[in-house]
């Protein structure tokens, strides 16, 4: 599990048809053969690290699924290790298991701040609600508004200089994990057994879904 907390952003050095490799220094500390690393979101497994990087395997279902088919070298990475059980809780609950891919149509600033707008597909944009939970290419972010399939973040200063979102451009596409707990009420809520009288149609009606 993560937090979508990024420690580090990391470049790809290289891509191949099954691996990517990222240079990298400060998730290293601890690193070991088999660990999960959440990159731009998506966790992979290390599977070989020196001091100056690491190896992951990325299946075909991964490339065709995720924004990390775009990758190339150069190209500069989020990272976080999985969150260790004394760990502090800092984001939201983030699996690594990326829902589809965002593009995002415009990074206008405002006030300091930045307005990340990203459209969704139909499938990911119903799990998304104003002020609630989202991550982007792995980053733990709140969101400000929605319109139809278009979602819009506010970005503080911090999170957008220590992350790869500077350097993203409109056009580019991202990672999208919407908050697994929207799934588990969506799941909770579709059930035969439900006999709490609250079902999507009463959710919708009272503007909760």
């Amino acid at each position: 599990m993560f937090t979508g907390i990024i420690e580090e952003v990391g470049k790809i050095t290289t891509v191949t048809r099954n691996q990517i490799s990222v240079e990298c220094y400060k998730i290293l500390d601890d690193v070991n053969l088999g660990d999960s690393v959440a990159v731009n979101g998506v966790c992979l497994t290390v599977v070989e690290f020196s001091d100056k990087g690491f190896t992951a395997d990325v299946s075909p279902e991964t490339f065709s699924v995720t924004a990390l088919n775009n990758l190339k070298p150069g190209d500069y990475v989020n990272l976080e290790r999985a969150m260790p059980a004394n760990g502090r809780f800092g984001g939201h609950i983030v699996s690594g298991h990326v829902d589809g891919i965002g593009k995002i149509v415009g990074i206008n600033p405002n006030k300091g701040f930045y307005d990340v707008k990203i459209e969704l597909t139909n499938e990911n944009s119903k799990y998304v609600i104003k002020k609630g939970s989202i991550t982007v290419n792995g980053i733990s972010l709140t969101v400000a508004d929605t319109e139809r399939n278009f979602v819009t973040i506010a970005v503080i200063p911090h999170t957008f200089e220590n992350t790869n979102l500077k350097w993203l451009k409109s056009g580019a596409f991202v990672n999208i994990e919407v908050d697994i707990l929207a799934k588990y009420i969506e799941k909770f809520l579709s059930t035969s057994d439900n006999r709490s009288g609250i079902d999507i149609d009463f959710l919708q009606r009272n503007g909760f879904y």
